[in-house]
């Protein structure tokens, strides 16, 4: 009796990025890879061998890819299907009810990175210490989402505190389990409920207490539908959507962090890339945030805009 051929890795993924490219899928190879480690369960450097060496795909293997594939097509996110976002050198678990953290954020937690270096560097030659009496920094992330940020800080720079503040429930937990998987070092990181426009309402000890404020807001303005379906029917519409212009609710947070940070202090906020000089002009029309300056992402496109609390 004739044996079925079993089914090639090159064959499966080249009928996947097919389907894919057919469904509208901006980047179908990358996601047909992704979903076929995941649906066989092991990672993309074991994937790229058994690619190599044209491995035979078990059976079981190919029936859950042609699921997660037939998901994919429908335009269900590719991290809601494998339950992972990468971001820097974090795996963070993400689904339904948190924001999918983007790529270009991850320049935004690199400038805080290096806001920290920074003020490693003058500890050492100032003997002033920071935060009343603790030589040890403090970032406050407002719109800590799943954690993003204050996950990559706290990981990759050693021994600094790092408060989270997040308004939605289901975006806190799958914060806090990011955190309970997390190795923070000597660092500690905390997620609280709290509303980025008015924490120091409930917490005014936090009031000039932050070295850095860095939010990833809600910027997208309110009849802007994004166009990908994956954003637009999944993220939560809370986590996009800042208002009219798109800026009415960072216009609310840019003085909470101004509250909250010491003089010296350090704020980063994320926009979209039309939004680089009005976010200028609310900083510049505060008491006390000064010299702001607009960066772009990897495509160039103006992306954040920082500003320093004035001595």
């Amino acid at each position: 009796m004739d044996t079925v051929r079993p089914t090639l890795v090159s064959e499966i993924l080249r009928g996947a990025v097919n389907l894919l490219s057919d469904a509208g899928i901006a980047t179908p190879e990358a996601d047909a890879v992704e979903l076929l480690a995941h649906a066989w369960e092991i990672d993309r450097s074991a994937l790229s061998r058994r690619r190599l060496f044209d491995d035979p795909v078990p059976a079981g293997v190919s029936r859950r890819f042609a699921e997660l594939c037939d998901l994919r097509r429908q335009r269900i996110p590719l991290q809601h299907l494998t339950g992972i976002a990468h971001f820097r050198h974090l795996e963070l678990k993400v689904g339904p009810g948190v924001f999918v953290p983007r790529p270009e954020t991850e320049l935004l937690a690199g400038a805080v990175l290096t806001e920290l270096v920074e003020l490693s560097a003058a500890a050492g030659l100032d003997a002033t210490p920071l935060n009343d009496g603790e030589r040890r920094p403090f970032v406050i992330d407002l719109c800590s989402g799943s954690g993003a940020i204050s996950l990559s800080v706290a990981t990759e720079f050693d021994g600094v505190d790092v408060l989270g503040v997040e308004f939605e429930p289901a975006a806190l937990e799958w914060s806090r389990e990011n955190l309970a998987h997390s190795r923070l070092g000597e660092s500690t990181v905390e997620f609280i409920a709290g509303d980025a426009t008015k924490v120091t309402e409930e917490r005014p000890d936090l009031r000039d207490r932050a070295d850095i404020v860095v939010t990833n807001p809600p910027y997208v303005p309110d009849a802007a539908v994004p166009r990908d379906p994956e954003v637009a029917e999944h993220d939560p519409a809370v986590a996009l959507y800042g208002g009219d212009s798109g800026l009415e609710i960072p216009a609310l947070i840019i003085p909470e962090a101004e509250r909250m940070l010491r003089p010296g202090g350090l704020f980063l906020m994320e926009h979209s890339e039309e939004q680089g000089a009005r976010a200028r002009e609310l900083l510049a029309a505060t008491a006390s945030l000064r010299d702001a300056a607009t960066f772009q992402d990897y495509t160039g496109r103006d992306r954040y805009t920082v500003a320093r609390r004035s001595s």
